[in-house]
């Protein structure tokens, strides 16, 4: 055994047995990851540096880092070397998105294979694969409405996972005509798009104000700000994936077997699968397992960021170490009783 021993620890001191072994990691064990918008606010922060679970769901086949190309063929047509149990309702998941295959996002499963759901102005709605009476047993302290002659609940997971929340508070700075969202901690962070702007961030990319500006040109500013559904407004301009069907007033799907519908915390301000639609069990990466560095970058979009520079780029200690799960923890634990 000390033998075994004094090899291993030889080889693994060894710079080829160091790539080797690191390597092994990336592929099989955890990955390191950024966040890189404010799509998963209050859960997971624009500049959370995390490690990702990468056994949660089985084994994903390896990928080289950086420029994402399979090392094996994908025998099994699943994305996965061992596959493993799906996700579940409500767990946070980094998947690769349908429309693009290089790169990785997060979201929480909103419904999985066989569920419908509801996307209209007040809200999400979802009817679970299991039926009437399943929502009348595991959801009878939430909203519950009939659609389509059936029983949806209204955000399922508002009240166990606290992170999720939606955005209607806008701030102005006069000086610039420059239009801001705050979120739940009072830090502003989302420009909107105003007379004479070309683009606007929303969610998880730059969008082209060409999009808001078929419903609000020569309005008032205040009409826009009343409407404080971004995500239904973007949607209702044109910009929705085929794989969601207009009703009246509202957007509905039903969830393919083995695919799971993701969506953000930040409803208001997330790209997700009510854009490009529901994503398959083979794009499906792991979970965040813990946060290991927190780097507050939001703030350089805060009024008032570029005359004061202790508002930037400061280390948020809180987070550090910390998992999703002890996150909500925290979330719950600060809110009144």
């Amino acid at each position: 055994m000390r033998k075994i021993l004094s090899r291993f620890c030889a080889f693994a001191s060894s710079w080829s047995g160091t790539i080797i072994i690191v390597l092994i990691l990336i592929f099989f064990v955890m990955q390191a990851f950024v966040i890189p918008t404010r799509s998963m606010v209050s859960t997971l922060f624009e500049g959370d540096f995390l490690f990702v679970k990468k056994f949660s769901y089985g084994i994903p086949i390896p990928r080289i880092p950086w420029v994402e190309v399979a090392i094996l063929p994908d025998f099994k047509g699943n994305g996965h070397l061992i596959e493993g149990e799906r996700p579940k309702r409500g767990d946070v998941v980094v998947f690769i998105p349908p429309h693009v295959q290089k790169t990785y996002f997060v979201k929480r499963v909103f419904a999985i294979g066989g569920d419908e759901v509801i996307f209209d102005k007040s809200g999400m709605y979802l009817h679970p694969f299991e039926g009437d009476a399943y929502v009348r047993e595991h959801y009878s302290g939430h909203i519950i409405v009939e659609r389509l002659g059936k029983l949806f609940v209204k955000e399922p997971y508002m009240g166990e996972h606290p992170g999720i929340f939606y955005e209607n508070t806008f701030y102005a700075n006069p000086r610039s005509r420059e239009y801001y969202l705050a979120d739940k901690e009072g830090k502003l962070y989302q420009r909107v798009c105003v007379e004479g702007s070309k683009h606007i961030n929303i969610g998880d990319g730059e969008e082209s104000c060409e999009l808001w500006s078929k419903v609000y040109a020569n309005t008032p500013i205040e009409s826009f700000i009343q409407d404080s559904n971004i995500a239904y407004t973007k949607m209702s301009n044109g910009d929705t994936m085929s794989s969601m069907q207009k009703l009246d007033d509202m957007y509905y799907k039903v969830i393919e077997d083995d695919e799971f519908f993701m969506v953000g915390d930040n409803r208001n301000n997330s790209f997700d699968s009510r854009f490009w639609g529901s994503v398959p069990y083979k794009n499906i990466i792991g979970q965040p397992w813990f946060i290991y560095f927190s780097l507050n970058k939001a703030n350089s979009q805060e009024i008032g960021a570029d005359e004061d520079k202790s508002k930037r780029y400061t280390i948020r200690w809180d987070r550090m170490f910390k998992t999703p799960q002890g996150i909500e923890d925290s979330i719950k634990d600060a809110m009144p009783k």
